[in-house]
């Protein structure tokens, strides 16, 4: 339910009071007051969510008339008495009106903007420098991303140019900005390699595009619910859409100050993917709740916007994925090592001489020329009654897993580390 205040001239009050009757306005008054230079009417209205945009269409009509819309909910309780139970429960979703607005406001102020963009850009380096995951997550929390990736999906929906340049533009400013300081910071205290957290950070998955997609669609269905019928922050699907910002940009900056091109290349590829997801899913799902290229008050909204920048989205994301899948194993190392490490448990399992304790599988960023480095250790035990050596079990089972390895098709340089552990021998009394 939102509350709305209208101003009108002395007379069309009246007016006013019938058209929110019209549609099922509850809890309505009308007040004579004195305006600036004349009398006027104030009318206060309360009517659902879904009644917001259709209620200033009609009132549009009325001359010289003055709206102003409370953007939180209300609860309105009005006889009869058995029914407020019901009234408390009736939440719905914003209207597309106060969707875009809320879009627009948030385009405003480019000083605060900035200096968030700066702070994550501290604190990201902080936390990859000290290999502090918290201090990640902090980053994540105070990255001002969000804001402009949905903005750009509202835009794309509503097929406003001005709106999509100004979100596209705040979107890549911020990043600039994250990127600038953490490279900075990197400069100034002389850092000369990759810390193990910026290596795992920056390796991509085959599955990262499931990432902005659905970060895209919990964005837009926070922005389109009310908030009181949503159990999640706004923080923290912020924080969601940040997700796998922060980190990449932290990293492009750092990377680059120290001359780590392959890690610069990681982190850009999830820059691009998450702005490119999020846009998809967000802007589809805007439209679905009745954002378009013409509403109430709103009429710079050109039709054929939608669909070229969505048309335009999905290929991005189409070439993205394209260039994921044809280089491997550069942007999938994080899903290939768990591939490989499932295909060494099964052939370490399938062998009579030993018994698997543990296996580790990981790419490293060893700045060997020519190979992918994928770094295998392997703890096992010897089965009861096997009378091979260790060197020997160690020897034949290094092989079998590289050679293993190799014709599964992975692009990789296998590099085994096989360790033969023995049971404590048990004591005879």
């Amino acid at each position: 339910m939102r509350q709305l205040i209208v101003q009108v001239p002395r007379g069309q009050g009246k007016e006013v009071l019938e058209i929110a009757k019209s549609l099922q306005g509850v809890s309505l008054a009308q007040l004579e007051a004195k305006g600036s230079e004349e009398p006027i009417d104030l009318v206060l209205i309360h009517v659902s969510n879904r009644q917001v945009e259709e209620l200033f269409a009609k009132l549009e009509d009325l001359p010289d008339v003055n709206i102003t819309l409370l953007p939180r909910g209300v609860m309105t309780l009005h006889p009869p008495a058995k029914e407020a139970p019901q009234q408390a429960l009736n939440i719905e979703e914003r209207s597309p009106i106060e969707i875009f607005l809320s879009g627009l406001q948030s385009v405003g102020s480019w000083r605060g903007f900035l200096g968030y963009a700066a702070s994550s850009g501290f604190v990201v380096w902080i936390g990859l420098y000290t290999n502090t995951t918290y201090l990640l997550v902090a980053a994540m929390l105070i990255a001002p991303f969000a804001g402009p990736a949905m903005n750009v999906a509202i835009a794309t929906a509503r097929g406003d140019r001005q709106l999509l340049w100004r979100s596209v533009l705040r979107y890549f400013v911020a990043l600039a900005v994250t990127i600038a300081v953490a490279g900075a910071l990197s400069l100034i205290l002389r850092q000369d390699i990759a810390t193990s957290l910026m290596i795992e950070r920056s390796q991509v998955s085959s599955i990262a595009v499931l990432l902005p997609l659905a970060a895209g669609a919990a964005g837009a269905l926070n922005l389109v619910q009310s908030e009181r019928s949503s159990l999640v922050s706004g923080a923290a699907t912020g924080m969601l859409v940040a997700a796998s910002l922060a980190p990449p940009a932290g990293i492009v900056g750092m990377a680059g100050a120290i001359g780590r091109w392959d890690l610069v290349i990681d982190a850009l590829f999830l820059l691009f993917l998450q702005l490119a997801g999020i846009n998809l899913t967000a802007a589809l799902l805007f439209r679905l709740f009745g954002l378009s290229a013409r509403g109430v008050r709103y009429t710079r909204g050109k039709p054929w916007v939608f669909p070229v920048a969505l048309g335009f989205t999905v290929a991005i994301l189409a070439g993205l994925l394209t260039w994921q899948f044809v280089n491997s194993p550069n942007l999938q190392r994080s899903s290939l090592a768990q591939r490989a490490n499932a295909e060494i448990q099964k052939l370490v399992n399938e062998n009579r001489l030993v018994e698997l304790v543990e296996a580790n599988v990981r790419f490293t960023r060893a700045n060997i020329k020519g190979q992918n480095t994928l770094l295998s250790v392997v703890y096992v035990q010897r089965q009861a009654g096997v009378t091979a050596s260790s060197e020997e079990i160690r020897s034949s089972l290094t092989q079998a897993i590289q050679t293993h390895l190799l014709q599964q098709g992975f692009n990789v340089t296998p590099l085994v580390d096989v360790s033969v552990l023995e049971a404590p021998q048990k004591s005879e009394r």
